[in-house]
């Protein structure tokens, strides 16, 4: 079994300083499952890094389940990754940042001007900006609803490496906090930002969830590395089997759910005693796909929306979108974001 750390309570900037500590005690009485560190060097490109080529990727759309969606991944002459809706060729791409975040109310939505210049579900898309060290990426689609996959993200994993990622001549600005950040929710759940240590560019996570139902509770510490995150990217999002149910049911008879595209094939459906289709990611004899999906393409999806690589620690216990984003909107809006060599 690995070792167990504990971590401070930082600057308390949202919720109940007693609810936190109580989540705290939670947290760290809950043994770690997966671990993978790097032993302290740094797995990703000093430099800026693009495409070095076109390439795309297709799948049943999320939110129209009935007409493909086509993603688009090559490489951007500005600085950032940028969504261009080419079926709105009078709009400017979307800038991917916390600036240009719409609601988190489901799942993250970028919109920029027009208010149908908009990508739902934005999240599994733009954190391979961290997981792989990408720095610079135009996405092209043809609407704002983005595809399903069977495999996760890992078709989109696959569409980047035949591209093959180049580095610029230009170097990588680092960002870490000031100082230890904790941002509380309202559900006994917490993120907290640790600083990195001098000299240290490293992206260390350590995530726990704990659900009431057969996922359990997980929890997952690794060093951030291309390796680590390609694992993650195989990891399906995770619905309850009575929302599930919802969505063949009387949902049809509502816009926002008649055409949600999930399947028993791309997303994992959980019960309270037991998974509704076959649960992937097994280790000893117990699927991890949850808490690998929340912990990279979620988690990581928010940091993503910073304009610089972050390096430090993140703790995350039973936290979602909506905390993610407001955790690095707080950091950036409030100056708790500083150069780090």
């Amino acid at each position: 079994m690995p070792e167990t750390p504990t971590y401070p309570i930082g600057s308390v900037i949202n919720g109940n300083r007693d609810a936190i500590c109580a989540a705290y005690d939670r947290f760290h009485s809950q043994p770690i499952d997966l671990e993978f560190l790097n032993n302290g060097n740094y797995p990703y490109s000093l430099y800026r890094t693009t495409l070095g080529g076109v390439d795309s990727c297709s799948g049943p759309g999320t939110f129209q389940g009935a007409k493909r969606s086509t993603l688009t991944f090559g490489p951007s002459q500005t600085p950032g990754w940028w969504i261009d809706r080419t079926d709105l060729p009078e709009q400017f791409p979307i800038g991917v940042s916390v600036r240009n975040v719409w609601t988190t109310a489901r799942n993250i939505v970028l919109r920029s001007g027009n208010p149908h210049n908009y990508l739902r579900m934005v999240e599994h898309i733009i954190a391979f900006r961290l997981g792989l060290g990408l720095d610079d990426v135009m996405v092209s689609v043809g609407s704002g609803d983005p595809p399903l996959f069977d495999h996760g993200n890992y078709d989109i994993y696959e569409t980047i490496q035949r591209t093959g990622i180049v580095e610029t001549k230009t170097p990588v600005s680092f960002v870490t906090v000031r100082e230890p950040v904790t941002f509380g929710g309202t559900r006994g759940d917490f993120l907290t930002f640790l600083p990195a240590k001098p000299g240290d560019k490293n992206l260390h996570v350590d995530c726990a969830i704990d659900f009431k139902s057969a996922i359990g509770r997980q929890r997952i510490r690794y060093d951030l590395s291309p390796e680590v995150f390609r694992t993650g990217s195989e990891a399906r999002t995770n619905a309850p089997y009575s929302q599930f149910l919802y969505t063949r049911t009387i949902g049809k008879l509502f816009a926002d759910t008649r055409n949600l595209g999930y399947t028993t094939r791309n997303i994992l459906i959980h019960g309270r005693k037991k998974y509704y289709n076959e649960p992937k990611m097994i280790v000893n004899g117990r699927s991890f796909e949850a808490v690998w999906h929340r912990s990279t393409l979620d988690l990581l999806a928010a940091v993503s929306l910073l304009d610089a690589r972050l390096a430090g620690t993140i703790v995350s216990y039973r936290a979602g979108h909506t905390q993610d984003v407001q955790m690095c909107s707080a950091l950036a809006l409030h100056n708790y974001l500083v150069p780090h060599e």
